[in-house]
């Protein structure tokens, strides 16, 4: 009974994953892109804690150079309470590129993480915003397919100080956030507001774009607490 119980638990989680994920893999299929729009420079950035405790659950950061500022202060928050991994990069939704490399990420990370935590939107200038849209279901996918039980949380775009010669505008990046929102909304996936709380600390950007490490650690603060309130949630099912 036991066994069948388990099988019957993961078949609905199946059919409830694929509810979900069906309207994004519609827009995926019709909107894809097939060319990439790169900038001067472009990279990519994975780190891992040295010695994983394997009786902890595994969490994923995802995003650019900010993510990459407040992740040690992320992962020391979490510190006895779960293993933090990062996966940066400077591809924009939009750009095909991104998904291949999520899709990488199976090779060199774990295969199974607890939570999710995501951003995108920074970079890819070049790409309007109709077409960071368009990108973005194809984004959720991937991310997805890294561990399909996993709860995700999307991180909106922090504001800029002032507009940079890249392209980024505050009004650009809330025309992003409210795109991306509304695609998470309907893949009923958690919102970690960082455009929100950052728009009051804005004296705390160290550049145009990035924080100084007090900016980062609010920044980490809240994200600590997105991730644990979802690894609650998961442990109660």
């Amino acid at each position: 009974m036991t066994d069948l119980l388990c099988k019957t638990i993961c078949m609905q989680k199946r059919s409830l994953l694929l509810l979900f994920l069906a309207p994004l893999l519609l827009l995926a299929q019709v909107h894809a892109q097939t060319h990439s729009i790169t900038e001067k420079i472009e990279w990519t950035w994975a780190d891992r804690p040295e010695h994983p405790d394997p009786k902890l659950p595994n969490v994923l950061l995802i995003g650019d150079s900010i993510t990459r500022a407040y992740y040690p202060e992320t992962s020391r928050l979490l510190a006895g309470r779960a293993n933090c991994y990062l996966f940066a990069t400077s591809a924009s939704s939009g750009d095909p590129r991104l998904i291949k490399q999520i899709a990488d990420l199976i090779e060199i990370m774990p295969a199974k993480f607890t939570v999710l935590h995501f951003n995108n939107g920074m970079h890819g200038w070049s790409y309007t915003e109709q077409q960071y849209g368009r990108g973005l279901p194809s984004f959720v996918i991937a991310v997805r397919r890294l561990t399909p039980s996993a709860s995700l949380i999307w991180a909106s775009t922090t504001p800029v100080r002032k507009p940079t010669s890249a392209g980024a505008t505050n009004e650009r990046v809330h025309q992003r956030n409210q795109l991306a929102l509304a695609v998470m909304k309907r893949a009923h996936i958690a919102i970690d507001d960082q455009e929100a709380l950052m728009l009051q600390h804005q004296d705390l950007h160290q550049d145009d774009v990035h924080f100084t490490p007090a900016g980062s650690t609010i920044q980490a603060q809240q994200v600590a607490r997105t991730i644990l309130q979802a690894l609650s949630q998961s442990q109660k099912q």
